[in-house]
């Protein structure tokens, strides 16, 4: 295993003290105020509108003035309204001036931070932030300790003026409060990562027992797919095959450390459920695909009991048309698949494959045939154990 760390076959992950290296010079990682979790490069090319090649800018700018550097290098302005709605105001400011005027000074002249219960303010060349332990469930905001730094001269954050200028830190800490109640960072929120994925959250549309993909959409977000953890489920494609030689994915949702696929192989129908990455169980059809208009080619989970709890085991059935072609039995996982990206999609894989069985390389785009779209249907309550399902996605943390 030790010679497949850092590879695509790992779920590559570092601890803390990589996570500190890695930032060096700046102190701390992501998840805090300190520059070591708000310093990013960024690049920027437009050979057309910039005359200097290869320099370094020092201005300070943060992400949101991205969005307001592309309207004013292309003359666009911001709507106020949009269909009728009202738009916020961008935040940013355009980098444009920067461009070919590198000693100029920045036209930025504060920046707000709050994150996972750590706070940062930059304000005109310096930076009061606190020492907040993130996602602890400390809480104890009126405890925390704030530093002050002269980031201008001071980018590493390494000597704290906080005892040396206390009138200016005072200054940033109600400058910070200003801000947070513009930016509606109110209330604080610190609380561990377990509590966080385990807090429902609202969804643009409600659980239903039937959901229709079509080809040649967008990826779909995991918690906007169909939910098949711990019950019985259904995949059916329809698709119109003229001949031998169809191949390539009808339905994937998950990637290579969770999620299922119903493939093409060889002229057989193939189904495999990716158990956390750590076992692949495949199912193949016992005959050739069928020819001709409107084929429907399915898999079917029939849950008979669980292992532990929200780990369902069942048989999975592979059917052309009304007809079994093949069987086997399987268990599912009880978490998502993945804690973030590799949605669901058909007519192809396009993220991390499923399984390394398929016929070809990614994306493994149907062909051969016509697939019009696949149908899930889903039976019986949906599985919705959030703090099971959060433990189970941190687990692979």
């Amino acid at each position: 295993m030790i010679d497949k760390l850092g590879g695509v076959e790992a779920y590559n992950h570092y601890p803390n003290g990589w996570a500190m290296a890695f930032n060096t010079p700046f102190k701390m990682w992501k998840r805090y105020s300190f520059n070591g979790g708000t310093c990013d490069p960024c690049i920027i090319a437009w050979p057309a509108g910039i005359a200097s090649r290869g320099e370094v800018r020092t201005q300070y700018h943060h992400a949101i003035d991205i969005v307001p550097t592309v309207l004013d290098c292309i003359g666009l302005e911001l709507p106020e309204t949009v269909k009728g709605y009202t738009q916020l105001p961008l935040q940013g400011v355009s980098m444009r001036y920067s461009f070919d005027a590198p000693g100029v000074p920045t036209t930025r002249n504060t920046q707000f931070y709050s994150m996972l219960g750590t706070r940062g303010i930059w304000h005109q060349g310096w930076k009061a932030v606190t020492t907040h332990p993130a996602i602890s469930g400390w809480s104890r905001f009126d405890e925390d300790t704030w530093e002050l730094y002269h980031t201008d001269v001071d980018r590493s954050e390494l000597h704290d003026l906080a005892e040396q200028e206390p009138a200016r830190l005072s200054r940033l800490i109600g400058l910070w409060f200003y801000e947070a109640g513009v930016n509606q960072a109110f209330p604080l929120d610190d609380r561990s990562a377990l509590e966080i994925l385990s807090t429902p959250r609202p969804q643009l549309t409600p659980p239903r027992g039937r959901y229709v993909y079509r080809p040649g959409g967008s990826e779909v977000p995991e918690t906007l797919a169909v939910n098949i953890r711990n019950r019985s489920y259904s995949i059916g494609a329809l698709v119109d095959l003229p001949g031998p030689g169809a191949s390539g994915v009808l339905f994937a949702h998950g990637g290579r450390f969770g999620g299922h696929a119903l493939y093409v192989k060889d002229d057989r129908l193939h189904y495999v459920y990716n158990f956390l990455g750590s076992e692949e169980q495949h199912v193949t059809g016992s005959e050739e695909l069928p020819t001709g208009t409107d084929v429907i080619l399915a898999a079917s989970f029939e849950k008979d009991g669980e292992v532990t709890p929200g780990v369902a085991t069942g048989v999975l059935s592979l059917y052309h048309g009304e007809r079994k072609v093949g069987e086997g039995r399987i268990r599912t996982q009880p978490g998502r698949f993945t804690l973030a990206g590799e949605g669901l999609t058909v007519g192809r894989d396009s993220g991390e494959a499923v399984t390394s069985d398929y016929p070809s390389p990614a994306p493994c785009t149907f062909t051969g045939g016509t697939l019009h779209r696949v149908a899930v249907d889903v039976t019986g309550e949906p599985y919705i154990d959030l703090v099971a399902e959060a433990e189970a996605m941190l687990a692979r943390e």
